[in-house]
């Protein structure tokens, strides 16, 4: 699949309309489309303490099964700790995770990843010395069941399985243009292809929601348009839901459906990119004061 529809559509996020978003029993909002379902992600009153200092407080949030979601703020907010509590990178002080209706404390980080979540980093985590093709490979292995029997003896299972984890590797590079590249050692990539490869990766663990650690880093404005239609693109193929942190705000307010604002570790505004965007207690995040009140 190496000449995709979506490339035809070309920024097709310009021109949507804006996501409705409707309560859920809990004081959070989900798009109209996922009401019927539980939210695939939801958080209760989270929040961390470091050595008594409140990192993270009272975080509320759901995320609707199709939903692009953002969580913004600036620099120091808290936004990368909340992405380390949903993967339980840290344990949180107090509250709730629910991860597709299941109690995600319960859970360590490896059983998170199998239960439906993945994630990038701010910082490239790529298996830097394999290839490209291998970096999804080991992603896909995850979900193999061939015994070691299998393995050792070289049997129909374990072929058959390889060939079809290849298959799907090579269909998932391609969303991003990666297909060619697939021999190549993942260090040697330029940067913005490597993180086009993470994407890939954790999209290989088959997640229902995948969340993005400002997946724009480092990027152009041509690569970030990319990004957008991908993101889009994703999100409506694999009918998964996508979380990301991002400073890139015209990514943000072009893709993103529900947007929470992070300021000193505590939600300061929510709502649909025109309702936070409009925010007086926003803007005064962004600009300061003086310039809320100009």
């Amino acid at each position: 699949m190496s000449n995709h529809s979506h490339d035809t559509a070309g920024q097709g996020w310009r021109n949507r309309p804006e996501t409705k978003l409707v309560p859920v029993p809990s004081r959070n909002r989900i798009p109209e489309r996922d009401v019927q379902s539980a939210p695939v992600l939801e958080c209760r009153n989270l929040g961390i303490d470091f050595g008594g200092l409140t990192a993270v407080n009272d975080f509320d949030i759901a995320i609707g099964r199709t939903e692009i979601a953002g969580l913004i703020g600036p620099n120091g907010a808290g936004k990368t700790t909340i992405f380390n509590l949903l993967t339980r990178v840290y344990d949180p002080t107090r509250g709730t995770i629910l991860l597709d209706g299941r109690d995600a404390l319960r859970m360590n980080t490896p059983q998170l990843n199998q239960a439906g979540i993945a994630r990038t980093f701010q910082n490239i985590r790529l298996f830097k010395n394999l290839s490209v093709l291998e970096n999804i490979l080991i992603a896909l292995h995850q979900r193999s069941n061939y015994s070691l029997l299998d393995t050792f003896l070289r049997l129909p299972k374990y072929w058959r399985q390889e060939k079809e984890a290849r298959e799907k590797a090579m269909d998932l590079l391609s969303i991003f243009h990666l297909q060619d590249l697939a021999e190549q050692e993942a260090d040697s990539l330029p940067y913005g292809a490597q993180r086009r490869l993470e994407i890939v990766r954790a999209l290989a663990t088959n997640p229902k929601i995948l969340l993005l650690d400002e997946p724009a880093a480092g990027m152009n404005p041509s690569e970030t348009a990319e990004l957008m239609d991908n993101i889009v693109y994703i999100r409506d193929r694999f009918q998964i839901a996508i979380f990301l942190i991002e400073h890139d705000m015209n990514l943000v307010m072009g893709i993103c459906e529900g947007i929470a604002v992070l300021n000193f570790g505590r939600i300061i505004a929510k709502g649909t990119p025109s309702e936070v965007s409009n925010d007086p207690a926003v803007i005064e995040a962004y600009l300061g004061k003086e310039a809320s009140h100009a």
